[in-house]
């Protein structure tokens, strides 16, 4: 399986404005906890609703690690109390499976068919030691949008925001 082939869990029948929140695992999930995870993303999914109105949402779990939230505003739109509502989602599963799911000092990368973590304080020297490269793939957790998450979710570094943070990057 190609790694892009992730797009094609994406729901097609939502708008490439829906709105987007990927929620990145402090590690892995184990299969049996994805099997357990599943239910309760769908339960929410189901009765996500928005001032009484309910919200046609997605959720699934990308590569093991990533939850990734999506809302169709088409119909309904998603305001401050639903979306807490999902966040409350979300912490309840971190309680539950041990894990930190907000946590954006993590950068995430796809090395040798795998997702690999690393602290952004450490993004220079894994640069610096080769570790990570300008066409390594970059997990941008920052899209927001259904066609950012499409397009713009995983980019080779050289493409993403961390250009910027990456020394010797910026004096070529």
């Amino acid at each position: 399986m190609h790694v892009k082939d992730y797009q094609q869990y994406c729901p097609e029948d939502f708008s490439n404005e829906s709105k987007v929140w990927i929620y990145q695992s402090s590690r892995m999930f184990s299969i049996g906890e994805a099997f357990e995870l599943e239910p309760i993303l769908n339960e929410f999914v189901s009765n996500w609703k928005s001032h009484g109105s309910p919200v046609k949402g997605f959720a699934n779990l990308f590569f093991g690690q990533f939850i990734v939230l999506m809302a169709d505003e088409s119909n309904t739109t998603v305001g401050g109390c639903s979306t807490d509502s999902s966040v409350h989602m979300i912490k309840k599963i971190e309680q539950l499976f041990k894990v930190d799911l907000f946590n954006r000092q993590n950068l995430a990368f796809y090395i040798k068919d795998k997702v690999q973590l690393l602290p952004l304080a450490q993004l220079n020297y894994a640069w610096e030691n080769q570790f990570i490269e300008e066409n390594t793939l970059y997990f941008n957790n920052t899209v927001t949008t259904k066609l950012g998450f499409l397009n713009d979710w995983l980019v080779p570094v050289k493409s993403s925001w961390l250009k910027a943070k990456i020394k010797s990057l910026n004096t070529v």
